[in-house]
């Protein structure tokens, strides 16, 4: 009798249908299912879209800024230009400007040209030095004056061409715009041409654009990146020594130590709020506490460094944080038992198993703080800067840049050879946080612990 009234109660389909069609319901349910499904993939491939378009965008302006043109020249160091005393004295040696060095180039190049049978009627020596870039005097001069026992002998130098010549052969220049352009013309890149196929002018890596420092608006070619690379990196470790050790005590402290209260309460709020406030807020209060309060130099990598701590720390406790909590509770109750001290069980235990992702926190605050550009432009970071910065610690108070304020700075100006040497920085930095990234994702990798 039981068993009838279990059966009597149990539903039973409607006849002519089967449980394993679908009725509307389901196939409704089912579609909305594939048509969510398809958004996602048409927003994951819009996304990809848009990162490829980027990439190739940045790659096609900024890789010919890895190469350069340069002109080969053999120069005849006059002893009647450079030192007409003749006592090799440094100090009258210097007293030669650059534009004692000029009539130098210009007559090498027409030596050259002459000896390779390379002759232009309509064009004078002066409109064809013009190919040379207007830095080779000044690096003709700092090697006289680094050694003036160079004077009356004769030496082979590879000097830039010019930021149009160069463009030439990037094909950021053709006949046709130098046709309307003042600082070039078609008789200049005919003759370059010549130059050329004669193995005067070549083209090759451009190592000097990691190592020189910024060059003026009228010198686009001379310019690099070395001074901010320096810059960013003093700034990177001003960064780890003070956020890493600062970031994981405080972790410690609120997440192992600190008293649940309104008062801890209001400093994880805080902590929180900090993580999203604008980078340019902090730019904002280095100014005025860094600089203005304590007289800290501007454009200095130390003031660059402190005001990214600031920013960069409340990223770094919230990881370390997180990476306690990740930590099963088993490790401390087992450290406890076998009779270590509370102390002895965090840094003994805890803090080596939690290390990967306090490690993989920190790395990716720096490489946000690498490419923070705001707070860098408040602290005067993007001034003109030639002079190469000290040796720490002296050089952490040295004028600098940085490279996305370098990057920043290229794009104001109106030189498009200036926009190949943005481009080219881009990828500089671009480069740098993927092997932070990379680096992040290796040490979870390596020091992983899988409960």
């Amino acid at each position: 009798m039981t068993d009838i009234s279990v059966f009597s109660n149990t539903a039973v389909p409607p006849q002519g249908k089967s449980l394993l069609a679908p009725d509307d319901r389901t196939r409704r349910r089912n579609a909305a299912e594939v048509r969510f499904r398809l958004m996602g993939k048409i927003a994951v491939c819009i996304g990809m879209l848009a990162l490829v378009g980027l990439l190739v965008s940045i790659l096609s302006n900024g890789a010919s800024a890895f190469r350069q043109t340069y002109i080969s020249l053999d120069v005849y160091l006059d002893p009647a230009r450079l030192d007409k005393a003749g006592d090799r004295n440094p100090e009258n040696i210097a007293k030669a400007s650059t534009f004692a060095y000029v009539p130098l180039i210009e007559q090498a190049l027409s030596d050259v040209m002459a000896a390779k049978g390379i002759a232009v009627d309509t064009m004078n020596a002066k409109a064809a030095a013009e190919l040379i870039s207007k830095e080779a005097p000044a690096d003709l001069r700092r090697f006289v004056l680094a050694d003036p026992s160079v004077i009356g002998g004769t030496h082979s130098f590879d000097f830039l061409a010019a930021g149009r010549i160069d463009g030439f052969y990037k094909g950021r220049v053709t006949m046709e715009s130098a046709a309307l352009d003042r600082n070039t013309s078609p008789e200049q890149l005919m003759l370059a041409d010549k130059l050329k196929e004669a193995g005067i002018l070549t083209t090759r890596f451009n190592w000097a654009f990691f190592t020189a420092p910024d060059a003026s608006d009228t010198r686009p070619e001379a310019a690099g990146l070395g001074i901010a690379i320096i810059g960013s990196v003093y700034m990177m470790l001003i960064v780890v020594c003070l956020s890493l050790p600062l970031g994981v005590a405080a972790s410690i402290y609120l997440e192992e130590f600190a008293p649940q209260n309104h008062f801890t309460d209001l400093i994880e709020v805080n902590i929180a709020n900090l993580a999203a406030v604008p980078s340019i807020v902090f730019g904002i209060l280095g100014l005025a506490v860094l600089i203005n309060f304590f007289g800290l130099p501007q454009s200095a990598p130390i003031v660059g460094g402190l005001v990214l701590t600031l920013m960069t720390l409340p990223t770094i406790i919230i990881a370390t944080r997180a990476a306690f909590k990740a930590v099963p509770p088993s490790i401390r109750d087992a450290a406890l038992g076998v009779g270590a001290s509370k102390m002895q069980s965090i840094f003994h235990h805890v803090l080596p198993l939690a290390m990967p992702g306090i490690l993989t926190g920190t790395i990716i605050g720096l490489a946000r703080a690498l490419g923070e550009t705001a707070p860098l432009l408040l602290i005067g970071m993007v001034a003109f800067v030639r002079e190469f910065p000290a040796g720490p610690p002296e050089g952490l108070f040295n004028p600098a840049s940085a490279l996305p304020v370098q990057v920043y700075n290229w794009t104001q100006r109106g030189d498009p050879a200036f926009v190949e040497r943005a481009s080219g920085a881009i990828i500089v930095l671009l480069v740098f946080l993927i092997m932070m990234n990379l680096i992040a994702i290796i040490l979870r990798r390596r020091f992983e612990r899988r409960w």
